[in-house]
């Protein structure tokens, strides 16, 4: 089993490999939501098996991020190197965004501000089926500009849902600007606070910091969680971080180089 960094490091590793091998982009996004994907999927208490009907569930409302879940999905042991080597190519189902026909991945995602429904809807359905299970929704703080976010939570805080966990990765950028100057709502926990929801803010590169904050959460009865992670665009290569351009550029033969090398000796 791999330790909490390494998982960090290996993560990023692949993200790194993986947009160099396929020439594609969004590489600052995956970076930012690295240590949060090593949070839930190294941590023993939460199980994303894919083999177990009754696991908890994850919905990577961020879609575009999705290297860093095939990342962990290959960690695990879920998907093989053959198939992380297709990301990106013709007929693979490792695509941009994730498609819940991969091994692995429950719920397709893609379409900003929507991903915080399909987890309402997957912790209600927990509980009509009396289940223990809970569900999990990465989103990024940019989404919080959609009003169907809203919605879904003002509707998870009138039901009370206990199971559902939102980790907002606050990296204070998204694909053309930075947040503050699209549309600025900070602060940002006062916000989900003020719907009623249970809040914590928490370091989104701290991994063991995270996983104690939802090993700690009474995911039986109450509000709703959310975790607001406060996390650097591109974190881990220096020339990326919080740079808007690594939303959608690919990296150079140099720029690889240069990030592989960083990885190597920064946290």
């Amino acid at each position: 089993m791999a330790t909490q960094i390494s998982w960090s490091f290996e993560i990023r590793r692949i993200i790194l490999e993986q947009s160099k091998r396929a020439h594609v982009g969004h590489i600052g996004s995956a970076l930012s939501i690295a240590d949060i994907v090593a949070a839930l999927y190294s941590d023993q208490t939460s199980t994303f098996d894919p083999g177990n009907d009754d696991r908890d569930r994850l919905v990577l409302s961020k879609g575009h991020a999705v290297l860093a879940i095939y990342a962990a999905l290959f960690l695990k042991g879920w998907i093989t190197e053959d198939q992380l080597n297709t990301y990106c190519g013709d007929e693979s189902l490792l695509g941009v965004h994730p498609e819940h026909l991969l091994r692995g991945i429950d719920f397709s995602t893609g379409s900003l501000g929507q991903g915080l429904s399909l987890g309402v809807g997957a912790a209600l359905a927990a509980r009509l089926q009396q289940s223990s299970r809970r569900v999990f929704v990465v989103a990024s703080d940019a989404e919080c500009n959609e009003g169907s976010l809203w919605e879904a939570v003002m509707f998870a805080a009138h039901h009370q849902l206990a199971n559902l966990i939102a980790i907002i990765d606050l990296n204070g950028q998204q694909a053309l600007g930075y947040t503050q100057d699209v549309l600025n709502l900070s602060p940002m926990a006062d916000r989900w606070r003020a719907f009623g929801w249970d809040v914590h803010d928490v370091d989104g590169h701290d991994v063991a910091a995270m996983q104690a904050t939802i090993a700690n959460l009474d995911t039986t009865t109450g509000a709703p969680h959310v975790l607001i992670a406060h996390t650097v665009f591109g974190k881990g290569v220096s020339y990326m971080e919080n740079q808007i351009k690594w939303h959608y550029w690919p990296m150079s033969d140099d720029e690889y180089q240069q990030a592989i090398a960083e990885i190597g000796v920064r946290s």
